[in-house]
């Protein structure tokens, strides 16, 4: 049963990574999580218990990609695009700024994978209809990957692993996020700051002014949703938008604040949001049904169960002895030494199943509350982060090195590596220590 498990494990990461064909990554999950159940190291029983489990996150998830979907009907995100052209008016170097300022948001609004989804096609097109040489867009698109993916650390409900996680250490999403944010932002700024300092002498310092007849490429997730494209009062309407998403996301936090779960106040928004479209667009809600990439629900739970199941075969009670010293010295000792192993455990793995084992590991560890916050939130920045430093860390990063080759972008691992050795690091290091600095002064 224990080895049946551990290579259903493997092989589901190795097809997961490889995605043969371009196979969608919840049929590996699925197939791994069958042969797990079908092992016995999870049983039927325990099924209803890792549904629980996932699906505040995953629906809150979905929510937030429902919610991008109608956004791309009003033709939002192609809007986007021309105002990040205008603000940066000819600059290179203001461009690189507002490139970042926007992968921040939109992984803040929105979340990692989508952030990755919707703006590196974007910046893409843009980059293309500016005539920039191959070497010139490489520093736009890869420092707005990283901090895409990187944004995903200051609030938890930017990216699904770590709502489920947040579900396992029974950890409110805005206590999460008052004793995050802070040094998550902090480490954001740091590694942007890293990032520009690298690639300074490769931007262009004046580019070519280009907004009219932005199109969004045909490789676009919702390049087929586009509906509204022109109109007198646009501006306006779109930053009226711009502050209902605010608005539903700011509700996210009082929902946790006061104990009314968090999925429930994501579809709300999403549902009066797609009554917004219903009145503005006369476009019913049916579509969602066929747009909303429901594979994701499939994915998460899969997961679990394959995660479950190596719980169950007593890979935390290994990693318990292997953890504990770590945990034992001071909230500075395991701070630090929690977030690199995680870092080291999502490069090796994949971030989603390292989050998820580390998380299982430290409830069975008998920590003090304290301690177990500071662990897992150095385990968070460690698989946001630190998962970075290879292309194969995280699944959003391999969805964007495809997505960039796709627009006509040449880069190579080796170019990916050569610029993250250098940043993530530090960057890892220092989030980590200023973690500590702020949540014992929290406390």
């Amino acid at each position: 049963m224990a080895w049946i498990t551990i290579l259903a494990f493997l092989a589901t990461l190795i097809f997961i990574l490889w995605r043969p064909r371009g196979i969608n990554e919840a049929i590996p999950a699925t197939v791994g999580a069958i042969v797990v159940l079908i092992s016995g190291s999870v049983t039927l029983s325990e099924l209803g218990t890792i549904a629980g489990t996932i699906s505040g996150a995953a629906i809150t998830i979905m929510a937030t990609i429902v919610m991008a979907i109608v956004l791309e009907s009003f033709g939002f995100f192609n809007w986007i695009a021309e105002k990040l052209a205008e603000k940066a008016n000819g600059s290179g170097i203001r461009l690189f700024w507002y490139v970042n300022l926007l992968c921040f948001l939109m992984t803040l609004f929105f979340n990692n994978d989508g952030s990755i989804l919707i703006t590196t096609p974007i910046l893409v097109m843009l980059l293309n209809n500016m005539d920039l040489k191959n070497h010139q867009k490489i520093p736009y698109l890869l420092s707005g990957g990283l901090i895409a993916t990187a944004s995903s650390a200051p609030i938890g409900v930017s990216n699904i692993v770590n709502l489920i996680a947040l579900k396992i250490v029974d950890m409110s999403l805005y206590s999460h996020t008052a004793m995050m944010f802070v040094p998550a932002t902090l480490g954001l700024l740091l590694l942007v700051g890293l990032l520009f300092l690298r690639f300074r002498k490769d931007l262009p310092k004046v580019i070519p002014i280009k907004v009219a007849g932005l199109s969004l490429p045909s490789y676009h997730p919702l390049k087929q949703h586009s509906i509204y494209s022109s109109g007198k009062d646009r501006s306006k309407f779109m930053r009226n938008i711009l502050l209902f998403v605010f608005a539903v996301r700011l509700s996210l936090f009082f929902a946790s604040f006061v104990n009314i779960p968090v999925s429930a106040m994501a579809v709300l928004g999403s549902l009066l949001l797609l009554g917004w479209r219903w009145m503005y667009l006369k476009v019913p809600p049916g579509d969602m049904l066929k747009k909303t990439p429901w594979y994701i629900l499939i994915f998460a739970f899969s997961m679990y169960v394959i995660i479950y199941g190596l719980n169950n075969i007593g890979l935390t009670d290994w990693l318990i002895g292997f953890m504990r010293p770590m945990v034992s010295g001071s909230l500075l000792h395991t701070s630090v030494l929690m977030g690199v192993l995680l870092s080291v455990l999502s490069n090796i793995f994949n971030n989603h199943p390292a989050l998820m084992v580390g998380t299982m590991t430290l409830m069975n560890m008998d920590l003090d509350p304290l301690s177990l916050k500071v662990a897992y939130l150095a385990n968070v920045i460690g698989s946001d982060i630190g998962s970075l430093l290879l292309p194969m860390g995280t699944l959003a990063t391999l969805m964007w090195m495809h997505i960039v080759r796709r627009g006509n972008v040449k880069i190579t691992w080796w170019e990916y590596i050569k610029v993250t050795v250098v940043v993530i690091p530090p960057t890892l290091i220092i989030t980590l220590v200023i973690l500590y600095y702020w949540v014992t002064w929290l406390f």
